[in-house]
């Protein structure tokens, strides 16, 4: 727990009292539409738990798809056990994650969507670089898939990496409820990764429960907005009691993907070191060897692991205040001699080529500088300083939890302002050419009504992260989405080779839904 001082206590309780100020006036009164940035996807007041006649959730499978092959791909409600209690949830096909898609580098696949939830939805093909048309951005993009309707979705295949798919509408209840699966596109060169034993794809996830269901949502508008639906059960690939096993020797490939809400996640695993081996889309300029890994909601990693000894070991998520097992991996005993040459690390030319182009435009001044900030309208003023000058928020314990859970779309907006024009969010459209190259600065300021970390992810290009308070980053990759911590200020570049009209947001999936997305037009 957090030592607060006076002054912080005295915050939290004018904060709080605002708050029920707040939601007492609303009772009476409905808040004005530019104080609900959310779109009301449903005329449902209430969404259904019962949890009869549905089928049980299954596993995610991987399905390998060829050049134009078609998937048919359903969203339906499931139930899933979880902590000993079975819960209506969401599953693509039936599986929690969704069927682990495999194409190839280059290639075009089709997704045939069929909806049989009970509300509009879409999916978003987290990175990838395919036509605007089927990024899945309600009224950008294309309409809602209405409930017991279909949409065929072209994916083109540029780039090598580990993807994602999840919905673009309501991610804060959709996707929380089990909506997301990966999409691994394999490089067309066959000795672009190393020589390992397995390869295993996981999902960092959490969920918040309320005695024996999931905490209630509110079908109208995004609640735990000023914070993020921070989960109260941790999750590996949907379980909360997740196993992997292996033998002495073996060298696994992991494929990371922070899904959560909002949670921030620094994984390790336990008496292990870890080999970097890339990030969004591929590899670094040059692998390292790192203890932990720090990944926000939408990013991905590749990391290598060698189990050089028998033993249990835990997947550990830790943070300054506390450590959480995410689950465990049973290493059985062989014969397998340990390859030394694990910690020979390479530096990967072909990656330094291609980046080495846009070294040209490393200019100091940033063609957009965007504040990362919060606007509470029924706060009486606004929450102060909350924490201990935290980068990041690890969760929402202690005085912050109330707060938090009082916060909603209606009364909290997240904005993206642009300091040159003090516009923000939707007010701005950036018109830029294919074959642009721009710099882009997110200022995320301490001094910040509630400062707190934020994922931002940009659809359908890519960029490279160049610094962080203007310290140079030594290890390039191609990325989509980058953490930009409180009090910090992040630059990277962007390559706009895409054509269309891309939004670019925070991706914690409540500051979405309060507004804190913005539009860049490629023409």
């Amino acid at each position: 727990m957090r030592k607060l001082n006076l002054k912080h206590k005295l915050a939290a309780v004018l904060i709080i009292l605002s708050f029920l100020l707040a939601a007492c006036s609303q009772a009476n009164n409905t808040m004005a539409d530019h104080m609900m940035p959310t779109r009301e996807i449903s005329d449902a007041k209430v969404i259904d738990r019962s949890v009869s006649s549905l089928s049980e959730a299954r596993q995610s499978e991987i399905v390998e798809l060829k050049d134009k092959q078609v998937l048919q791909l359903e969203a339906n409600p499931v139930v899933k056990e979880i902590d000993g209690n079975k819960i209506r949830m969401y599953a693509y096909n039936g599986q929690i994650p969704g069927p682990f898609i495999k194409a190839k580098q280059g290639s075009i696949v089709y997704v045939n969507f069929t909806n049989n939830i009970d509300a509009e939805t879409t999916i978003h093909w987290h990175g990838i670089r395919l036509d605007t048309k089927f990024d899945g951005v309600v009224d950008i993009s294309q309409k809602p898939v209405k409930p017991g309707e279909s949409f065929l979705y072209e994916i083109k295949l540029p780039d090598e990496g580990i993807y994602w798919y999840h919905p673009h509408m309501r991610e804060d209840l959709q996707q929380e409820l089990g909506l997301y699966g990966n999409i691994f596109i394999e490089p067309k060169d066959e000795d672009y990764f190393n020589k390992v034993n397995m390869e295993v794809a996981l999902f960092l996830d959490d969920i918040k429960m309320k005695g024996n269901d999931i905490e209630p949502f509110n079908n109208n508008f995004a609640t735990f907005t000023m914070m993020g639906r921070f989960g109260n059960v941790m999750l590996v690939n949907g379980e909360t009691d997740y196993k992997l096993n292996a033998k002495k020797g073996d060298i696994a490939r992991f494929y990371l993907t922070d899904s959560a809400n909002t949670r921030t996640f620094n994984f390790m695993i336990e008496d292990h070191k870890l080999k970097l081996i890339g990030s969004d889309s591929g590899k670094y300029e040059k692998e390292s060897i790192v203890d932990s890994i720090i990944m926000a909601s939408g990013e991905r990693y590749i990391a290598e692991a060698l189990f050089d000894k028998p033993g249990t070991y835990k997947i550990i998520h830790k943070t300054p205040q506390k450590e959480y097992t995410l689950g465990e991996i049973i290493v059985e005993n062989s014969d397998i001699i340990p390859e030394d040459s694990f910690y020979e690390l390479k530096e990967n030319r072909d990656i330094e080529q291609s980046i080495e182009p846009f070294k040209k435009y490393l200019s100091p001044k940033p063609d957009y500088e965007f504040r990362l900030d919060v606007e509470q309208s029924a706060m009486g003023g606004g929450m102060g300083r909350m924490s201990d000058n935290e980068e990041i928020e690890w969760d929402d314990a202690g005085h912050n939890a109330m707060m938090n859970s009082m916060s909603t779309s209606k009364n909290v907006k997240w904005i993206i302002k642009d300091e040159k024009t003090g516009k923000i969010n939707m007010e701005n459209n950036y018109n830029v050419k294919v074959g642009d190259v721009k710099k882009i600065r997110f200022v995320n300021s301490k001094n910040s009504k509630h400062p707190m970390q934020h994922p931002m992810h940009l659809h359908g290009q890519r960029f490279l992260v160049l610094s962080i308070d203007g310290k140079q980053n030594e290890n390039l990759a191609w990325k989509d989405t980058v953490l930009v911590p409180a009090g910090k200020t992040v630059d990277i570049l962007v390559e706009f080779s895409n054509p269309g009209e891309w939004v670019m947001h925070c991706h914690i999936a409540e500051h979405l839904e309060a507004g804190m997305m913005t539009q860049f037009t490629v023409s």
